[in-house]
């Protein structure tokens, strides 16, 4: 079954305006669903809102959302209200300023999503687009109201469409160099630096995607087989932290040496 659109619009730069339809480019569909279940009577659960202080659900239409204001005081937000002060969808991703591929802090990156020609009659408008971004190695830069909110979104030809990055606000990005700043300044042994250089050299490789495992969806559908049938599940063994005093030991048997300088050890007696 071929997947569904998620938005339809138009791409506009300028005065040039192409419809697009756009699909999501990642999924979660396959991932294995596991649902809350009581453990006494094996029934699963479902979700209530109660009230925080008398401890009762509260039907659908009494829940409305707020903003705090103090200690248990808060503004209440009427659905008419949001729906009011919201930026209509003009359905248009209006194009404001092209950047370099490479000029963008990948932190900023939110969902990818795939852009495609809505039509026949698009496809020229649509090839243009893709070939000037492609032939320039830039990125377009839009804003238009997806999925309720106003969102940045970053444009990128890719093999034969375009890609559309939503994109995080500033506010939404933590400082790094906050985020870092409580990492101690420290001198690196040249013997070890070299070894952990050795070691990249040794393991390069290239970006290969398909290759890439999900080892926590194969472990969970492993265990839930092993539940199945019966079968006794195997903790597995995890590595200890390597401690600051076995580090340069640790690089020298990770970059091919047996330890010691690369000597070996010696046999007692």
């Amino acid at each position: 079954m071929a997947p569904r659109a998620v938005w339809k619009g138009s791409i506009r730069v300028a005065e040039v305006v192409c419809p697009v339809a756009m699909y999501t480019a990642a999924s979660t569909s396959e991932r294995i669903a596991l649902h809350m279940i009581n453990r006494r009577t094996g029934h699963r659960l479902r979700r209530l809102y109660v009230d925080a202080k008398s401890g009762k659900s509260v039907e659908r239409e009494d829940q409305v959302k707020g903003y705090e204001t103090g200690a248990g005081k808060y503004v209440i937000l009427e659905p008419d209200e949001v729906a009011a002060v919201v930026p209509e969808s003009d359905k248009t991703l209006a194009i404001e300023e092209f950047i370099d591929c490479k000029a963008i802090e990948p932190t900023y990156f939110d969902k990818p999503y795939y852009l495609l020609p809505s039509d026949e009659v698009a496809q020229e408008t649509f090839v243009l687009i893709r070939d000037a971004l492609q032939k320039r190695k830039a990125a377009a830069i839009a804003h238009a109201v997806l999925f309720r909110r106003v969102r940045a979104v970053l444009i990128r030809a890719h093999g034969k469409g375009l890609i559309a990055t939503t994109l995080n606000f500033d506010y939404e990005v933590r400082s790094a160099k906050e985020a870092f700043e409580g990492i101690a300044k420290s001198r690196i042994d040249p013997e070890m630096l070299e070894l952990a250089q050795h070691i990249l050299r040794t393991k390069a490789g290239t970006f290969a995607p398909e290759t890439f495992d999900d080892r926590y969806e194969a472990a969970l559908a492993d265990l839930v087989k092993a539940k199945i049938e019966g079968r006794k599940v195997i903790p597995l063994r995890r590595p200890e932290p390597t401690k600051k005093n076995d580090l340069l030991e640790a690089l020298r048997m990770s970059a091919g040496g047996k330890g010691d300088g690369g000597g070996g050890r010696k046999k007692a007696g």
